[in-house]
């Protein structure tokens, strides 16, 4: 077991007025605080999604584990083979190069705060999602940029099943 030391030496505050949004309905991502932020210890953002809204494909990171914690509402989260909904208060923590994705549940929408440990620079990847939201950036792109922020893709047929 190796044991990281995140190295920073100011406390972290961001205001919820200051914080950068990105997107807004279905998805709306707010930026709280990079890995650079946080020493390299985590990176944490917070998904609203809108009824029904998929929040992430299916996905690996090999480096880091994701936590999720649900603010409000209902989401489906897939972890490995398993898609389980967790409601209000629930925390899931998917570990290292397991497949995970996760959208509002059915009928329901969701708050989600997300923490990736240790952290992966994440926002620049946010924002390259919107500008493929906005047509400014074409879909496959997003290949190109896997390996920089630890965002693996793959098929999951247990997710197909589940949101179809």
């Amino acid at each position: 077991m190796s044991l990281f030391v995140p190295t920073f030496d100011e406390t972290v505050l961001v205001r919820d007025a200051e914080a950068e949004v990105v997107g807004g309905a279905p998805v709306g991502v707010r930026l709280l605080a990079d890995s650079s932020a946080a020493g390299g210890a985590l990176s944490t953002v917070r998904v609203t999604l809108a009824e029904g809204a998929d929040g992430a494909r299916p996905h690996v990171h090999h480096n880091s584990a994701e936590m999720f914690y649900l603010l409000d509402g209902e989401a489906e989260v897939l972890s490995g083979d398993d898609v389980v909904t967790a409601g209000r208060g629930d925390l899931i923590i998917v570990p290292p190069d397991r497949p995970h994705a996760f959208a509002a549940a059915p009928g329901s929408t969701a708050d989600l705060l997300i923490v990736i440990a240790p952290g992966v620079e994440r926002f620049e990847y946010f924002r390259h999602l919107q500008r493929i939201r906005l047509g400014e950036a074409t879909p496959e792109s997003i290949l190109d940029v896997q390996e920089l922020y630890d965002n693996h893709f793959l098929r999951s047929e247990a997710w197909d099943r589940r949101r179809r």
